[in-house]
């Protein structure tokens, strides 16, 4: 008979199409977003994939701290919104259950979150500045460019994550002018904790995620489950407003076949 059961992350580590996990003994989890090997082009595969995963890497125990990244020049700057069919109260019942698990699951992982984001975020820049370190490449810049600029309700955690950490007028302006904000700005603005050239980006992200590993279990989990705590307040009082609402508009304004346009 076997020792005891199978680590749990050789039951989800090639699960997903778009995100590729690697844990090194050190007990550090590495998320890198992609698409077929190159930067993570958003889709309704992407959507769903990452509720699921957070629900995975949440309940690993074994996991000390998430180190969550990109791939090639850029965070996520294109999306197959042809991907998206949005045409009957059924399709959106099920973007709006994969919405509301994104950023639940996000959020209900129980050990610190690092993002080191690799480029420009045009496209559900939210979730990385959702983490407890938050660092970026001198490249990157933040837009929410899918949603008010293409006709589209910022409904999905958006209206909740920006006024949260630009201030309630520069967030509002943020969503609905479609203004891109680089990394020196983002920091200065209290959205970026440090920024570093590209080729450093990964060595400190892994520099900073070694010293929390480093620190006592329930240490590392109860002061997530602490620091969350405010967020997840703020999202079970807006998220599933903000999807609804995000929907009804929708409906009225997408094309008849149900299909979003690509941000351009």
């Amino acid at each position: 008979m076997s020792g005891g059961p199978a680590p749990r992350f050789a039951t989800y580590k090639d699960r997903y199409e778009n995100i590729a996990l690697t844990r090194g003994d050190d007990g550090i989890l590495v998320m890198r977003l992609h698409t077929d090997g190159g930067p993570l082009v958003w889709s309704a595969l992407a959507h769903e994939e990452l509720g699921y995963c957070f629900t995975d890497v949440g309940a690993d125990r074994e996991n000390k701290v998430v180190v969550m990244t990109g791939t090639g020049g850029n965070w996520c700057e294109a999306i197959n919104a042809g991907s998206f069919k949005l045409s009957t109260a059924g399709d959106w019942d099920l973007t709006f259950y994969d919405g509301r698990r994104l950023l639940n699951n996000l959020l209900d992982i129980e050990v610190p979150i690092i993002s080191a984001i690799n480029g420009p975020a045009r496209i559900h820049p939210e979730i990385p500045v959702m983490s407890d370190i938050v660092i970026a490449s001198d490249n990157t810049l933040f837009q929410d460019a899918p949603h008010f600029m293409s006709g589209i309700v910022p409904g999905d955690g958006a209206h909740v994550v920006w006024p949260h950490l630009l201030g309630p007028n520069r967030g509002r302006y943020f969503l609905i002018m479609g203004q891109e904000i680089d990394a020196a700005q983002a920091l200065d603005w209290g959205v970026l904790s440090e920024v570093v050239s590209p080729e450093k980006l990964m060595g400190r992200a892994m520099e900073i995620a070694a010293m929390i590993a480093s620190k006592p279990i329930l240490t590392r989990r109860y002061t997530r489950v602490a620091l969350t705590q405010r967020y997840k307040r703020l999202m079970h009082e807006g998220l599933g407003l903000g999807l609804a609402i995000e929907a009804l508009a929708a409906t009225d304004a997408l094309p008849t076949d149900g299909r979003m346009k690509d941000a351009q």
